[in-house]
């Protein structure tokens, strides 16, 4: 399965935040969308993306006054994201092996969505009940 199919079950929405809006606005936006992870757009395109994570390493490594801090400034170098056409197989590589939990979802220059790690286990979840169910029903009907 592609990863599109997750976009395609829970929706394409996904919160963003500019480079030059401070902590305080992101963490603000993350607690009021009950969410761990906002993309960062820049020009309509997507920059990179900023966690609760790096939210609290600022804190641990800046002054009193991070909540000023410019998301620019947090960001991590690395900006990893994934293609809907990439197989969930592959989603749940990249963010084991990069320590990610939340992967943008970009086609061309265009975000399309947001998966996380808890898309991905409640759509394995749904899988493996959906085979348990066949199995189950092959197993009485073969009796």
């Amino acid at each position: 399965m592609k990863v599109s199919s997750i976009i395609e079950h829970k929706g394409d929405e996904v919160i963003t935040i500019s480079p030059q809006a401070n902590l305080k606005a992101a963490a603000d936006l993350m607690l009021g969308h009950h969410i761990a992870a906002l993309v960062v757009m820049k020009g309509g395109k997507a920059v990179g993306m900023v966690s609760e994570r790096d939210t609290v390493e600022a804190l641990s490594r800046r002054d009193h006054e991070v909540g000023l801090t410019r998301v620019q400034e947090v960001l991590p170098s690395r900006f990893v994201m994934i293609s809907p056409e990439e197989t969930i197989k592959r989603a749940m590589s990249i963010m084991t092996y990069e320590r990610l939990r939340h992967l943008p979802v970009i086609e061309g220059d265009k975000l399309v969505g947001i998966v996380s790690l808890g898309d991905i286990v409640k759509y394995r979840l749904e899988e493996l009940e959906l085979e348990t169910s066949v199995l189950r029903d092959i197993y009485i009907a073969a009796r």
